[in-house]
């Protein structure tokens, strides 16, 4: 009896040594960081404006490593098949709650797959007509839309987009009806806009639109945001006339299921640090993104929380990628 309480004690002591260990052998290498999209995006730009003040932090190199595809799916995969030790972290974007219900085979659970770190920035999409709309408000557009079921036309740049999958948020709690139209990407969705060829837009990023509106060529209507965002202050939230929306996307940073919790708690702490830094906010309001930077149970909870809010609107919709 005495040699197994021995025993135990001597258990209970190593437990913290471990994790001491674990805190102070960390990193041991350097650090990739998966982007699941191509350069030069906003996903991208934040990363690379991330990873060299985590290298400071860490004292190894954080390199960026692109592996853009399937809407983010083959990237994710990379590093969800990877070491659970924090030598490999993916930086993801709107399309990461969204996949499960577009995909039908995903090679990871995107809900247990991954230990979350922190949520990074909130990109909220712009619910936009053109300077000639007779839509003065998101109130306008609805009696529009109201008023001619399916007659309105809102441009689209992929089923699975944030723009998309918002507009069709819209459509449910405000009970319109609308067509929407495929185009390759924002910009050419813009030139529709302004030319008459489609009626609004709900576009899934602030910083794309802020010099259209200034220059009066477009007019902003509200904000998928919960709440108002720095990038167009003036402009409300659609949650203002239609109560309950929310339609925002977001950047964050994940590592493979099972990484050390002491290992995910140093990479919160310092990333933490990193985005709530006064000069990291101006790179996100450049973007037009706003810094968050929470725990990893919070952004837990977001994640999961996306997940289910998304799946039920691509059902309901009969959205397919």
């Amino acid at each position: 009896m005495k040699h197994a309480v021995l025993i135990c004690a001597g258990l209970l002591c190593a437990l913290p040594a471990a994790a001491a260990t674990s805190r102070e052998t960390y990193p041991q290498r350097p650090v990739r960081m998966i982007i699941p999209s191509g350069a030069g995006g906003i996903t991208d730009i934040i990363g690379r404006s991330i990873a060299p003040r985590l290298t400071e932090a860490l004292g190894q190199q954080v390199v960026i490593d692109n592996r853009p595809g399937a809407s983010g799916v083959l990237g994710s995969a990379i590093v969800a098949k990877s070491a659970a030790d924090g030598h490999t972290l993916l930086m993801v974007f709107p399309s990461h709650p969204v996949n499960p219900a577009l995909f039908a085979d995903m090679p990871f659970d995107t809900a247990t797959a991954f230990a979350p770190i922190t949520l990074v920035s909130a990109v909220s999409p712009v619910l936009i007509v053109a300077s000639h709309s007779p839509a003065k408000t998101a109130q306008d557009l609805i009696n529009l839309a109201r008023a001619k079921p399916g007659a309105l036309n809102h441009g689209s740049v992929g089923a699975g987009s944030m723009g998309s999958l918002g507009a069709e948020l819209l459509r449910s709690m405000a009970g319109i009806q609308f067509t929407q139209v495929a185009y390759k990407g924002a910009p050419q969705a813009l030139t529709a806009l302004i030319s008459g060829e489609i009626d609004f837009y709900l576009i899934g990023s602030a910083g794309t639109v802020v010099p259209q509106v200034k220059a009066g060529r477009i007019r902003a209507l509200g904000v998928g945001a919960r709440s108002r965002i720095p990038a167009l202050p003036d402009v409300p939230s659609i949650s203002e006339t239609v109560p309950g929306y929310e339609a925002r996307g977001w950047n964050g940073i994940l590592a493979p299921a099972g990484t050390p919790k002491a290992v995910i708690d140093r990479l919160n702490r310092d990333i933490v640090a990193i985005v709530r830094a006064p000069e990291f906010a101006q790179v996100l309001a450049a973007e037009g993104a706003t810094a968050v930077g929470n725990t990893p149970a919070e952004f837990d909870t977001i994640i999961r929380t996306d997940l289910k809010k998304w799946a039920k609107i691509i059902k309901d919709n009969r959205i397919k990628q």
